[in-house]
């Protein structure tokens, strides 16, 4: 049975000795595929994150034309192992000129920019279209440096739905990308450079700190270049975060059970930004999504309430333009839960306080229901609308919260209309 449209959580109890696996990191899975689909040769990956928006980039790249298999992947129940027949920087004649190839990219951003760029490559023409809330991401900056490159994109107001006229390659080309809204589009430009022949460049003040373009850079130059070869995706360091904001909020209940929580593979790499989260434990007076975390300053910020001193998290532009208006929605269900939130610009402030139970809205935003589940596991009557859009980064979470040791944290989940317990079976996304 699906999740109900609504689950009531129960504080977890001292947990038994549990190690809490996490599913591959969703950034990584879907640079690896396009990285895979432009290679020669079949690349295994190895890890791979099966997900909405990880699947989404799969039936994208199926659609332009190119052979994937997937299989099962011991490692975790949300973990496939995907096979990509690569096809040497030449995408496979599936596009026409007289009529476009519908790709429809949900709500995924990655898959969005990585194949707006990546389709230039083609020959014919490709419309991307997503949700509503796809529609209204920024896309601009990308649209506008791949103009600039030479290819012809038609949008109406800067975002999706787009149309893209594929030419091929451009050996030569240049560009600069801004990525001040989203440091998506340079990685979308730099994963199809290579076979696009194309010089990416960044504005040199927005480079000093951009981590997930990073990441990128550090993939091309690492990805395995045999053919027949095999890719390991790491663990989702994004996704650990509510497992290290749980395990940290029991040490405060003073027989320190946190010691029982484990979080295992921890990425050993550098290329999430978010392998930093432990580091910022406990949390400190002032946590910046610029400079110190990527989308793990969310769990930091539901965290807030339990410090010992009021905490600014700054620098949170970013946020409003991602899911949901991020912002404003953990302003809004933060105060709902009684928590003392100030908002100035693209900062929040949080005060100590003593929180209590509400009934979550998600805005259909995955980081929002893990977030509040968090809440969830330390205080009673946490009810999370709309729990199914984890399926987004992590299908199988609250499949790990209710779990028996030592696969999970013994959570018990009820359906918030019946108040009948849910079965594991019930709790996939």
């Amino acid at each position: 049975m699906p999740l109900p449209e609504a689950i009531l959580l129960h504080p977890i109890q001292t947990p038994a000795k549990v190690r809490l696996g996490v599913p591959g990191s969703k950034s990584i899975t879907n640079r690896a595929l396009i990285l895979a689909a432009l290679s020669h040769g079949t690349r295994t990956l190895e890890g791979a994150l099966w997900s909405e928006d990880t699947q989404v980039m799969v039936d994208c790249l199926r659609k332009i034309g190119f052979e994937i298999n997937i299989s099962e992947d011991s490692s975790d129940e949300a973990n496939r192992r995907i096979q990509v027949h690569g096809s040497g920087g030449r995408l496979p004649s599936q596009a026409c000129l007289s009529k476009p190839l519908d790709l429809h990219v949900g709500n995924a951003g990655t898959a969005a920019r990585f194949l707006l760029a990546m389709t230039c490559l083609g020959h014919g023409q490709y419309r991307l279209s997503g949700v509503d809330r796809m529609h209204e991401r920024p896309q601009k900056e990308l649209i506008m440096a791949l103009r600039e490159l030479g290819y012809q994109i038609v949008s109406e107001n800067g975002n999706l739905p787009a149309i893209v006229h594929g030419q091929g390659p451009r050996p030569g080309s240049s560009c600069t990308v801004s990525i001040r809204e989203s440091s998506q589009f340079a990685s979308a430009l730099l994963l199809s450079a290579t076979a696009g022949g194309w010089d990416i460049k960044t504005p040199l003040e927005q480079s000093e700190h951009a981590p997930y373009v990073e990441m990128t850079r550090s993939m091309i130059e690492s990805f395995p270049q045999n053919e027949d070869a095999a890719c390991q995706i790491e663990p989702d360091a994004s996704g650990g975060s509510y497992f290290w904001a749980i395990k940290h909020l029991m040490s405060k209940h003073g027989s320190n059970p946190s010691e029982n929580i484990q979080i295992t593979h921890w990425p050993q790499t550098d290329w999430q930004i978010d392998t930093e989260f432990p580091k910022f434990l406990p949390l400190p007076q002032q946590i910046s999504r610029e400079q110190d975390l990527g989308d793990s300053i969310m769990t930091s910020i539901v965290m807030a309430p339990w410090s010992s001193h009021s905490t600014t998290f700054s620098e949170l532009g970013r946020l409003r333009v991602q899911e949901c208006e991020r912002v404003k929605a953990l302003k809004t269900e933060l105060t709902k839960c009684g928590a003392q939130v100030e908002e100035h610009g693209d900062t929040l402030k949080i005060h100590p306080g003593r929180l209590h139970g509400a009934s979550i809205d998600t805005y259909n935003d995955h980081r929002m229901a893990m977030c509040f589940s968090v809440v969830g596991t330390q205080i009673p009557g946490i009810v999370i609308k709309n729990p199914a859009c984890v399926k987004k980064t992590f299908p199988n979470f609250f499949l790990k919260l209710a779990s028996p040791a030592p696969e999970g944290l013994s959570m018990k989940i009820c359906n918030a209309s019946t108040g009948e317990l849910l079965s594991p079976n019930d709790l996939i996304a």
